[in-house]
């Protein structure tokens, strides 16, 4: 089910708070998601790899010879492995953000700053709840 609009307003706010909050962890999450995702080459080449593998496999069976059976459960097994590869990001992508220099902050700062963030999040969640009673 699709967010509506005031809750997608709402997830950009958390997500702009969270960035002003605490960058390098925003952007250490933001990457890890693009980066745990495998690209649609490797799952279609991974795939085609593993359809070839099982017709080796196929063959082998049929004319009893055991090494090609073997040999074709080996390219199955290096198709699943490539379709399961995880994709590298993009050299423009998110990895600029990264390594980007950070504007230093105080130690009394950092409570501060996940107090204020907390008490909006709870402030919000209370408005919310309130409303929809």
């Amino acid at each position: 089910m699709p967010l509506s609009e005031h809750e997608q307003q709402l997830l950009a706010q958390l997500e702009k708070q969270l960035h002003e909050d605490d960058p390098r962890f925003a952007s250490s999450m933001h990457t890890e998601s693009v980066r745990g995702r495998g690209s649609m080459r490797n799952v279609v080449l991974g795939v085609v790899i593993a359809v070839v593998g099982l017709g080796v496999l196929l063959a082998g069976v049929s004319t009893h010879l055991i090494v090609v059976g073997v040999l074709g459960f080996a390219v199955m097994a290096g198709g699943a492995y490539v379709a399961t590869l995880r994709s590298k990001a993009a050299p423009g992508d998110f990895d600029s953000q990264r390594r980007a220099p950070r504007a230093p902050r105080g130690d009394s700062a950092g409570p501060r700053k996940s107090s204020t963030f907390l008490q909006n999040l709870e402030e919000k969640w209370d408005r919310r709840n309130q409303g929809g009673r």
